[in-house]
């Protein structure tokens, strides 16, 4: 005992010594409870943001809601997915008006303003399409039906990515906010110990003033992780497109992370992906739209047909006629060379898209695999190490053979170790998305892996 303390303790009677004793280990027991419950509920959280790999499923349950149906969801009412949908009907009717012929012009004429020596012609003029434009024009709007069904699937892609990402959010956002609530506890009851110990002359007013300190940071810390849970709550409300996902707590039901796909079945897939074949079909867009310029160079040929009527003479004769352009001046070659150019530009964005998913996949694979490698530390030895040394620093400070400061340390390190564990579940997480966003379901690979 320091000897600072001792006249203090002399002077106090035998029977208050011994309850404040008492009360102060119930305390400490109470403290250590307490903290061995983190590991519990980081378990638990291991399980809200994990993946059923033997299953080949995504995992379940936000709010009564699994993440499959959170997808659906998502698909079914998310205003940006419900707005891209109609691209497919924009088309449609894109290659429905392609296919049309020109409309024939019906003109009339008068000569001469006097009734008596007037000639009036009566002319249907009707265009006819040279050089194959109308199947240019018909291969250009099928294209881009193309186009829009791949652009679809990739949106829808993205959306599911987005779902994931918002879902594993909000879980992640909850679990944190159930571990400060906890960590909240066991700072109270700790400082509560150490009231105790200071009204009992047993230890330094600097050791309430460090306790008072660490409650005051975690409840920093709950106001923040309240927050983040209400902005998780409104990111996955917004991607799903509806309000359910904040009527009530988050929970989750999976034990294991994603299996880490190959990085050589996701090479050979990577020309599959819906990005890949969008560059792809893009090229043959890029290429129906200079064929359709090359078409415009040949001119239209109007044949007119019609009667004429002359007042004067009293005689009705047939008029047929012929009209073309001269490609004297205007051969479309501007709009040739400008198609052909993006053509050009089309293979070159496909080749620069290859190479930058085939980055973004390696480096998603590589960020994957160092978070699992991570987490499985975390799990088998660091967190039982943080949980070993809280558990010592709370047996010690109870027989007096540690100061509160200890304590302190060991629950700030379990804080940090648990905080670092968390982070590192979500960099797994966030490559598994980055995956899913290139690749589609991953689930559906697996056969490949």
């Amino acid at each position: 005992m320091p000897r600072f303390f001792g006249s203090a303790v002399r002077h106090l009677p035998v029977w208050p010594e011994r309850i404040l004793k008492l009360q102060e280990n119930k305390l400490q027991k109470t403290l250590a409870v307490s903290l061995k419950g983190i590991i519990a509920l980081l378990a638990a959280t291991t399980a809200a943001i994990s993946w059923a790999g033997e299953q080949g499923s995504l995992p379940t349950d936000v709010r009564g809601m699994s993440i499959g149906s959170a997808i659906e969801s998502a698909l079914a009412n998310n205003p940006d997915m419900a707005a891209a949908e109609w691209d497919a009907s924009i088309a449609q009717g894109e290659r429905q008006q392609a296919g049309l012929i020109p409309n024939p012009e019906i003109s009339w004429e008068a000569e001469d303003t006097r009734s008596d020596t007037r000639t009036t012609t009566v002319q249907i003029t009707q265009p006819i399409e040279l050089g194959g434009k109308r199947g240019a024009r018909i291969q250009l709007a099928e294209r881009g039906q193309d186009v829009v069904a791949v652009d679809l699937q990739r949106k829808r892609n993205a959306l599911r990515a987005g779902v994931i990402q918002a879902f594993y959010g909000a879980l992640r956002a909850q679990a944190r906010l159930d571990l400060a609530e906890e960590s909240l506890s066991v700072a109270e009851r700790g400082k509560a110990a150490v009231d105790g110990r200071i009204r009992a002359g047993k230890s330094s007013p600097v050791e309430g003033t460090r306790a008072q300190v660490q409650l005051s940071e975690v409840r920093l810390e709950v106001n923040r992780a309240n927050m983040a849970l209400s902005n998780a709550y409104q990111q996955l409300d917004a991607i799903i497109g509806s309000s359910s996902s904040s009527e009530a707590k988050i929970q989750g039901d999976t034990a294991h992370l994603p299996r880490i796909p190959t990085a050589s079945a996701l090479q050979r897939l990577l020309p599959e992906t819906a990005e890949m074949r969008l560059t792809a079909i893009q090229i043959t867009q890029q290429e129906a739209s200079l064929g359709l310029e090359k078409a415009q160079r040949i001119p239209d040929l109007n044949i007119s047909i019609g009667s004429q009527y002359s007042e004067e003479d009293r005689e009705r004769v047939n008029v047929v006629g012929f009209s073309m352009p001269i490609p004297l001046f205007n051969r479309n070659q501007g709009n040739v060379l400008a198609a052909a150019r993006r053509a050009d530009q089309a293979r070159d964005l496909r080749n620069a898209t290859e190479l930058r998913l085939r980055t973004e996949t390696q480096q998603a694979l590589e960020q994957w695999s160092t978070a699992a490698k991570e987490v499985e530390s975390f799990e088998g030895s660091i967190l039982p190490a943080a949980q070993s040394a809280v558990d010592s620093a709370t047996r010690g400070f109870e027989m007096g053979k540690f100061s509160f400061l200890d304590v302190l340390d060991a629950q700030r390190a379990l804080i940090a170790a648990r905080t670092q564990y968390i982070q590192s579940i979500a960099e797994a997480t966030d490559a598994w998305v980055r995956i899913e966003r290139i690749f589609g379901d991953v689930s559906k690979l697996s056969s490949e892996f």
